[in-house]
């Protein structure tokens, strides 16, 4: 089976637990005003591969990632949900923990399978309304948390992610509504709070398109810091 994947990166220490090999797939249907990855949006931009040749790709670093594993980012990488089984499936073979780092925004049969099949789904919870989720991302909170109900019932270990942006929802209300959205869900084992940066202009002025947050200052780590004690 081939799939579409946008980069590798060989050793991140920041898209689950341990040193991790993190897979860029292309595509996503969301289009965030803080998206890092605008060159992952369109799929059939990224670099066409198999499930066999993105394997070997991921175990040269075998031996740095035994402690760690493979995270699929992107984009959203469950828009590619049957071709990662595949994948996934592949290395659970060879002892790879494998993570997900998803919207929450696809759902199908494959997705389900997908999600069974990994180790950890890290869920960017984008904004903590719905009114704000289609403002600033165009998808939806409701489908979101359907997703982690999903997770919920699977038992499926979980990391929330949570981007806080300046004049958006850098504020305390914020994350405690977060909090609140949470509660019910024993599968949360992690809350992350995620500074708002802008490293991401010059890939903009590349693609052509307009960075709608590019005179926001960046979000301060030590603000980050005290909205930790609302989670």
């Amino acid at each position: 089976m081939k799939g579409y994947i946008h980069s590798i990166q060989s050793m991140g220490t920041v898209d689950g637990p341990g040193v991790r090999t993190v897979v860029f797939m292309s595509g996503c249907p969301l289009r965030c005003i803080y998206c890092h990855n605008p060159d992952t949006w369109q799929i059939d931009d990224g670099q066409i591969i198999s499930s066999e040749d993105l394997v070997n790709k991921i175990l040269r670093f075998k031996p740095y990632i035994k402690n760690g594993g493979v995270t699929f980012s992107g984009g959203e990488p469950c828009l590619q949900a049957e071709f990662l089984c595949e994948v996934s499936s592949l290395l659970k073979k060879e002892g790879i923990h494998v993570a997900l780092d998803t919207s929450g925004c696809v759902s199908g049969r494959d997705v389900d399978r997908l999600i069974n099949i990994t180790d950890l789904v890290l869920l960017d919870i984008k904004m903590t309304t719905e009114a704000d989720y289609i403002k600033y991302t165009g998808g939806s909170l409701y489908k979101t948390l359907e997703f982690l109900r999903k997770l919920e019932a699977v038992g499926k270990d979980t990391w929330i992610r949570h981007v806080v942006v300046t004049g958006i929802n850098d504020n305390k209300e914020d994350v405690k509504r977060l909090s609140r959205l949470l509660k019910e869900f024993s599968c949360v084992r992690k809350i992350e709070l995620l500074p708002f940066k802008k490293l991401c202009v010059e890939k903009y002025m590349q693609i052509g398109i307009p960075f709608l947050l590019e005179d926001t200052a960046e979000t301060d780590e030590n603000l980050i810091l005290e909205l930790y004690k609302y989670c």
